[in-house]
């Protein structure tokens, strides 16, 4: 698949045909790890990418033969991805973090993204480690926040193998399975039905950061002088 337009890097298709596996496992990693990746389709990618998970993992290593086992492989992959993604963040977040609040905004950093990351950390404790991985843009800065406010290593690592193996498994085993059963059961190709299915996912995780970002207050933020 050639790339022809900007809508393309809003296109999870466009990454799986273009890089495959590999792919898809950077930007799982960039979403976190490089901090760049609140713009790119972190869950309809695993959605899309368990679609494809078969056809992946054979054009990679070669199928095992086992639907279970390729998908397995797949959300094996791209949970360690995550988890070293998240502990770059939360290390960049320990180490130098603070320096990022008095950054200027640019094309790829928002620093009102930063302060939502560390209300929604705030809110939910510990928890949001978990949480934070299925609502975008929330998830690239969540681990950095960690950081900065030195949460206990070991128990930062604990939640981010769990919420990262809890998000990877979730979306891309649905995207599988749903691509079975709706084919078994409705003689529907979800394949033809991608759009649409980015769209719903797109609106479903990001509703919540709509919310939180045009109906509720901002706190106030200490100005320096």
């Amino acid at each position: 698949m050639e790339y022809q337009s900007w809508k393309d890097l809003l296109n999870p298709e466009f990454y799986i045909h273009l890089g495959g596996f590999w792919l898809i496992l950077f930007i799982i990693f960039a979403e976190t790890g490089l901090f760049i990746g609140f713009f790119l389709p972190g869950d309809s990618l695993l959605f899309i990418s368990g679609i494809y998970a078969v056809k992946i993992i054979d054009a990679t290593f070669g199928t095992t033969g086992s639907d279970f086992l390729d998908t397995t492989i797949l959300a094996t992959a791209v949970a360690i991805a995550a988890i070293i993604g998240n502990e770059i963040g939360y290390w960049f977040g320990y180490k130098s973090g603070p320096l990022l609040y008095e950054r200027k905004d640019s094309l790829l950093f928002k620093k009102k993204y930063l302060f939502k990351a560390h209300d929604f950390f705030e809110e939910h404790g510990s928890v949001a480690v978990i949480l934070s991985r299925f609502l975008p843009i929330v998830r690239t800065f969540s681990p950095i926040v960690a950081g900065i406010v030195k949460m206990d290593k070991k128990k930062f690592l604990l939640y981010n193998v769990f919420g990262a193996v809890l998000w990877s498994f979730t979306m891309i085993f649905a995207g599988h399975y749903l691509d079975k059963l709706f084919m078994d059961q409705f003689g529907i190709d979800l394949k033809k039905k991608l759009e649409l299915i980015v769209l719903v996912i797109v609106l479903v995780t990001t509703l919540p950061i709509i919310i939180k970002f045009f109906f509720t207050k901002d706190k106030e933020r200490p100005t320096q002088e």
